[in-house]
């Protein structure tokens, strides 16, 4: 990525991603609508209950693996192979560890934490089901986004396509089989969304086992103190921004989960195509990083100005074309996720939709969060990221707690845009005094 068009390459690795992400959204909105539709709005309201919580161990394996595949991306395009195998070592043997762990710990607070959310009683054994299989599969979870993110680092965006066409493949079929067919509720749900991300997995290590430059030698495991260091400080950063934009969500949820099961399945129906919306966005992301990690890496600081500004600018034009289509079809896509009694389904297709209509009109700040966000990690700045999702979650639990008592439950749907625009206000001015530095001194890292 640090030869030809900039707006090309990152492109090349985007749509690639973008497509994957479809896929993996699709798994993860077909669960939602199987569940509601066969199991009813108690059910759905089970999985809405659990998806901050599940979302605040997910971002701490999302963001380790992230911060992890930078330091790979930057000696990748250094041509550094023997660096680069090092550090592709000594990451696999810290995912074995840290999943580990991370899997212990997320079992063991699953029904303290649901019982501190004031989940409501009636779905309360629902999403402790839900969650104990996702949960003890946190090691799979973990080894896909590893492998994963070491092939975006290398500028291989197709091979996690394929892998998310499969895993969405077998998790729709699975839901099927499970929830429709055999009647196992959410359990069955979770249950095909793991063996669905085994199959994403399985698939990425072997496309990442054919790049014989990338494979880890014996040495290459054992614990280097430098690298190690090194990977944990970038990391760690991404990993505790996520933990707080986490937490964030969930004191949200606590509001959420005092309105009621209808207002529950409305706001869940919306959160489950929060994905969709910013599938592109992060995408665009994912690729920004790449592309200014490897531009690093080379010293080529005037390709990361050049190469950002075009995807801000695509970034928000995607963001208006994708209000539109919500604005024009969002509630016949909320509809499909909720069943239940004429006014039970009303209520909660009438939340679901403002709440949509809320975060649609504002897209365009989200996708520069992305950006933006990213090209500060791709550049090895992980600490202002952390910083901007400091910003994120300050604003978001301040907002909901107080917004409701101005302006009723609309308060709880701006509180999700006012965060995003916390974060950008951190993100932007820190990119742009970044880029004057290495403008300036071009060989700093």
């Amino acid at each position: 990525m640090t030869e030809g068009s900039p707006l090309r390459l990152i492109l090349a690795v985007a749509l690639p991603l973008m497509v994957g992400n479809v896929f993996q959204q699709l798994y993860t909105v077909v669960d939602a609508q199987i569940v509601g539709r066969v199991e009813g709005v108690g059910a759905l309201a089970a999985l809405g209950a659990s998806d901050w919580f599940y979302w605040l161990w997910l971002g701490v394996i999302q963001g380790l693996t992230h911060g992890f595949a930078i330091p790979m991306a930057q000696a990748f395009g250094a041509g550094d192979h023997a660096r680069l195998r090092r550090c592709v070592g000594n990451a696999a043997t810290l995912a074995v560890g840290l999943g580990a762990l991370i899997t212990c710990a997320s079992l063991l607070s699953i029904r303290p934490v649901l019982n501190l959310l004031q989940t409501p009683p009636e779905v309360r054994g629902m999403s402790v089901r839900y969650l104990s299989i996702v949960f003890g599969a946190f090691l799979i979870v973990m080894g896909y986004n590893l492998t994963a993110g070491i092939l975006r680092a290398l500028g291989d965006g197709r091979s996690p396509l394929y892998a998310m066409m499969i895993a969405a493949g077998v998790n729709i079929a699975l839901d099927l089989l499970f929830v429709a067919g055999l009647g196992w509720g959410v359990a069955g749900a979770s249950a095909a969304t793991a063996l669905a991300q085994l199959c994403s997995f399985l698939f990425c290590l072997r496309q990442l086992s054919k790049a014989a430059f990338t494979r880890p030698k014996r040495e290459d495991l054992r614990p280097d103190g430098e690298i190690c260091a090194r990977l944990l400080r970038l990391g760690l950063p991404v990993a505790a921004q996520n933990l707080l934009i986490a937490v964030g969500g969930m004191i949200v949820q606590r509001i959420v989960n005092a309105l009621g099961v209808v207002f529950i399945a409305g706001y869940t129906a919306t959160n489950k195509l929060y994905g969709v919306l910013e599938i592109a966005a992060v995408s665009y992301g994912y690729a920004v990083s790449t592309y200014a990690g490897q531009n690093l890496g080379a010293r080529k600081p005037e390709r990361i100005w050049r190469g950002v500004h075009a995807a801000a600018l695509t970034g928000i034009a995607t963001a208006a074309l994708i209000a539109a289509a919500m604005f024009a079809f969002g509630r016949a896509i909320t509809g499909g996720f909720i069943s239940g009694t004429p006014e039970e389904t009303e209520g909660a297709i009438r939340v679901a939709c403002e709440f949509l209509h809320v975060m649609a009109g504002c897209l365009p700040i989200l996708y520069l969060l992305h950006i933006y966000r990213c090209a500060l990690q791709g550049m090895g700045d992980t600490v202002m990221p952390m910083l901007s999702g400091l910003a994120e979650f300050a604003m978001r639990t301040g907002c909901a707690l107080l917004l409701p008592g101005l302006i009723g439950y609309w308060g709880v749907f701006w509180a999700e845009v006012l965060a995003w625009t916390g974060a950008d206000c951190i993100l932007l001015p820190s990119y742009y005094i970044r880029m004057r530095k290495l403008r300036v001194t071009p060989e700093a890292n």
